[in-house]
């Protein structure tokens, strides 16, 4: 049997005309002495019914065997279906096909969990979603996924086409750079005791590119690191890797917005408007306390420094006299938040090295008239300290005031954190409203250029070290590496992070003078690592920058998941593996003989492989 159409295919024109459609039995049910077949391809469905009066009994038999998810093929003609029993759930739904043959083309064991009701089959295990990953593909929801992911890229790989890219493939095997996450290493037989690399970015190559005069590259690329698994995060994924040449930051913002205009066009026929809003770094963490701020409510952090400078309330008054701030936040209708509530934002700063959590709960008094505030901090604030906070916080009845004194970075993430998980409570009591389908992109600039480690008592890359300092911070690299500002770039849409990007360094002076004399890289060091960036840079690096953006990420808030595991097509699990194909796995010690690597801890033996 060879198919004439696909299962989503078949309309009222179609009636009378004899097709041939192939797919798996989505169902079957057997009424008044018929038997309705639904057939189901990667497109959708239709149904073909078989009538025993019309039919070979030999046929009709076979069709009274077929059980769900078998492979057929069905030959009929296609005529409307009887009035008052059209579907209009589904697009095929005002015809039907009248078998007159069937092949059986493959049979099926009963599956481990439904592919057909999303009820059942959204409330199933994930990871016996994972290990049989080929039947989860088959559900509905997660080919829709997988269909939008490659509308995306396609829709991503025109844009650029447009724009005078190109696409190049950077490669997979690459060099150790230990900056930054944990790489994935690679044995090298014909040389023992050296390494390959899988990539963490195609970063230092697509530089390089810049160098070559390609000007304008982009790459769908794979990248891997080693780290542990959340729900936006995987061993391996892809992002869209972008590199241009003689840009600034501008220019930057002015393609990545016509491409998540393009993006949304495509995928959501929704319209973004742009350009988009930018925040400072500093700004985001005055305002809502983390650097992928979720514009889409309120409920900022409001600073108070100045007001409990002198405070009697020792706990603010002292972190400011140590340069500390003391900010407020105010969840409006959390008073009633739970004894456990209470107690997971306490450990949230705690976990930032805070000491407990200050809140004030602005409740009903015992006369049920008044309006108390029930906190044991209360008893230390003045008149004037409590108008402040009334007047800037907008207090009411209902109220949840929550502070935080700290240096500044540290009392800004508390109660960004703190932010977050107040407006997820917010969410499921109905108190506060965030349409799935509003879209709040930002751009978050003006990043530090340089982070120091206390422990290891020197300076690190807040981005990567490739990041060009802003022009006018350059002499402050040698007197005070704090007070350069990087000319780094995110894109945020709804708190996620969608990418980030920077202008580079091109000059090999300013590049040696970072790797060496900030981030205190010894020379030969540096020479081992970059020396060939250097060196590329000798010969007329043009100014450059780019972008990545994590097509994951993008992807699972087009089809509104919370996880990218979602989008992709064998993901793996929180551990790190594959429970379909259970890797990763042992190998034969021939293998590790031939690496030259010995194991010092001892491994069950390896399956032979079968032999051709």
């Amino acid at each position: 049997m060879k198919r004439t159409h696909h299962c989503n295919e078949l309309r009222p024109a179609h009636i009378g005309q004899t097709v041939t459609l192939t797919g798996w039995v989505h169902s079957r049910r057997d009424l008044g002495g018929l038997i309705f077949i639904d057939v189901r391809d990667r497109e959708g469905r239709t149904q073909t019914v078989f009538d025993p009066s019309d039919l070979p009994p030999e046929l009709f038999k076979r069709a009274e065997q077929l059980r769900s998810e078998w492979v057929v093929g069905i030959t009929g003609k296609v005529r409307q279906r009887p009035a008052g029993t059209n579907n209009a759930k589904i697009p095929t739904g005002e015809v039907e096909v009248m078998t007159t043959a069937l092949e059986v083309l493959n049979t099926a064991e009963v599956l481990p969990f439904p592919v057909d009701d999303p009820e059942v089959s959204n409330k199933v295990n994930e990871e016996l979603r994972l290990k049989y990953r080929y039947l989860d593909l088959r559900r509905p929801e997660i080919a829709r996924n997988l269909r939008l992911r490659s509308k995306v890229a396609t829709a991503a790989r025109v844009f650029f086409d447009e724009q005078g890219f190109l696409e190049v493939e950077t490669p997979i095997l690459f060099k150790s750079t230990p900056e930054g996450a944990r790489e994935f290493l690679v044995p090298n037989r014909r040389e023992p005791g050296t390494f390959y690399a899988l990539p963490q970015s195609p970063q230092q190559f697509k530089q390089i590119l810049m160098v070559a005069g390609v000007e304008k590259y982009y790459q769908l690329a794979r990248c891997f690191r080693d780290e542990d698994q959340r729900a936006d995060r995987q061993l391996e994924f892809t992002q869209v890797d972008i590199e241009m040449s003689f840009i600034e930051r501008e220019d930057i913002y002015a393609l990545i917005e016509g491409l998540l205009k393009r993006v949304w066009k495509v995928a959501l026929n929704v319209d973004i408007p742009t350009p988009f809003k930018r925040l400072t770094f500093e700004e985001a963490l005055n305002r809502f306390g983390i650097d992928k701020p979720d514009t889409r409510f309120g409920m900022e952090l409001v600073d108070f420094t100045e007001e409990f400078r002198a405070s009697t309330f020792k706990v603010f008054s002292g972190a400011v006299a140590n340069g500390g701030v003391v900010k407020a936040l105010n969840a409006k209708g959390m008073a009633g938040a739970t004894q456990g509530q209470v107690e997971t934002m306490t450990e949230y700063a705690k976990s930032f090295g805070a000491k407990g959590l200050a809140f004030i709960k602005v409740e009903k008094g015992a006369d049920g008239a008044t309006v108390e505030w029930k906190s044991p901090i209360v008893k230390f604030f003045n008149d004037t300290e409590k108008a402040a906070l009334t007047s800037k916080l907008k207090i009411e009845e209902g109220d949840l005031i929550l502070f935080a004194a700290d240096q500044w970075l540290n009392a800004c993430e508390i109660l960004g954190k703190i932010r977050l998980y107040c407006a997820d409570i917010l969410k499921g009591q109905g108190k506060l409203n965030v349409p799935a389908d509003q879209f709040n992109f930002l751009w978050v600039i003006e990043f530090p250029l340089l982070g120091f480690d206390r422990e290891q008592n020197r300076w690190y890359s807040s981005h990567h070290p490739f990041t060009a300092p802003v022009t006018e911070d350059i002499p402050l690299l040698k007197t005070d590496p704090k007070k350069v500002r990087g000319q780094h770039y995110d894109i945020v849409v709804n708190g996620v992070e969608l990418g980030g990007g920077s202008i580079r360094i091109h000059q090999p002076a300013v590049q040696k003078t970072v790797f060496e004399e900030v981030l205190q890289i010894a020379p030969e060091e540096t020479q081992l690592r970059f020396g060939y960036m250097l060196d590329a840079f000798k010969y007329g690096a043009p100014p450059h920058g780019g972008i990545a953006l994590g097509f994951d990420r993008l992807m699972a808030i087009l089809c509104n998941t919370p996880s990218i595991r979602d989008v992709i097509a064998f993901p793996k699990t929180a551990k790190g593996t594959c429970l379909m194909t259970d890797s990763p796995s042992t190998v034969e010690p021939k293998q590790l003989r031939d690496l030259h690597i010995e194991l010092k801890v001892k491994q069950p033996l390896a399956t032979p492989a079968p032999k051709a």
